[in-house]
């Protein structure tokens, strides 16, 4: 197989170890890769080997073969990841080496502006292009007022409509996935992911079910996949992700409210909290209709997340090299006995 098809370039050959060849990872489970090779698809051990932020292979991630052994990742040009689940924030890595990240929702029951704002906050940090995808444009009875409130809370972002259905609006989802370009979907489970991977790939890669009676997604797919498309671009279905943390940098949260950074450069005071001081620009944008509060409210809400999360990582590097300390010390004494 011709691996620019996969979006393989000409300068990642210096990049390969010795004796190596290039692999795309399709698929990451049980300790084992599925991956896309020149000579056809294969399944590989892994050998331990970790990128340069020390996670493991991820789905889009290209890797040296030696034999059937993955021997290294490959340096990464884009990474679509979240700090996992729980007290620790974990960086794990969704996808990797992607060009577009498709923040998808449905058009049914409201637009989740808040919902769609924390994925394009990750999406902008990952380093690939994010559009919107509104899926269920056959269930909504004014997509053009829905797209432009979407629009309205997404600057600098494109907003596509789309049915899975009846195929109005995949047109324009294709134009962005030429070959070689690598998008991954990210949403909520229940909001049409799957029915949309199957309309692209023009055939069933990912099950379908309907929502549950409590309103809530259900999750059909269940690990992430790499997929080709027929016109020759790469699709990363991911499973729904019912928590999502925002990554360590910051940067996308900067770009996804991008409208409220800026009011904030008119403020008096340097310091301003955009509360109660006099002179803000944030309020006077609030005040004259130019900024929705709620944004301002979403901002806070996830620049306080961030916050804590950057805490608890310094408290677990701060533990980690006291416990390094300890070990080192522990070794000293043990050689130190051993040596009388």
């Amino acid at each position: 197989m011709d691996l620019t098809a996969l979006g393989w370039t000409a300068d990642r050959v210096a990049e390969l170890p010795s004796g190596c060849e290039p692999a795309r990872v399709l698929r990451v489970d049980r300790g084992r890769l599925t991956v896309q090779a020149a000579d056809g698809e294969l399944r590989v051990r892994v050998a331990g080997v970790r990128s340069v932020d020390g996670t493991g292979p991820a789905v889009g991630d290209w890797v040296a073969l030696r034999g059937d052994l993955a021997v290294a990742v490959l340096p990464r040009r884009s990474a679509f990841s979240r700090a996992a689940a729980g007290r620790t924030s974990t960086l794990q890595v969704v996808a990797a080496n992607l060009d577009v990240v498709l923040v998808v929702d449905a058009l049914v029951g409201g637009a989740r502006l808040r919902r769609i704002e924390r994925y394009l906050a990750v999406a902008w940090s990952s380093g690939a292009a994010p559009v919107v995808v509104l899926t269920k444009a056959d269930l909504c009875a004014d997509v053009t007022a829905a797209v432009e409130l979407v629009a309205e809370d997404a600057p600098g972002v494109p907003v596509l409509a789309v049915s899975s259905s009846t195929g109005d609006g995949l047109g324009a989802v294709r134009d962005l996935l030429g070959p070689g370009r690598t998008a991954a979907m990210v949403g909520h489970s229940g909001v049409g992911k799957s029915s949309l991977a199957n309309a692209l790939c023009g055939r069933a890669v990912a099950g379908t079910q309907g929502i549950r009676d409590d309103g809530r997604g259900r999750h059909t797919t269940t690990a992430r996949q790499l997929h080709l498309l027929p016109g020759g671009g790469l699709l990363v279905d991911t499973p729904g992700m019912r928590e999502l943390g925002l990554p360590d940098d910051g940067g996308g949260l900067v770009q996804a409210y991008a409208d409220v950074v800026e009011f904030a450069t008119s403020c008096h005071f340097q310091d301003c909290e955009h509360r109660t001081e006099p002179g803000c620009g944030v309020a006077a944008a609030i005040d004259d209709g130019r900024l929705d509060p709620a944004r301002l409210t979403a901002w806070r809400k996830l620049q306080g997340e961030l916050h804590r999360q950057r805490v608890r990582v310094d408290a677990r590097t701060r533990s980690e090299e006291r416990n390094r300390l300890r070990a080192a010390r522990r070794a000293g004494r043990e050689r130190s006995a051993r040596s009388r």
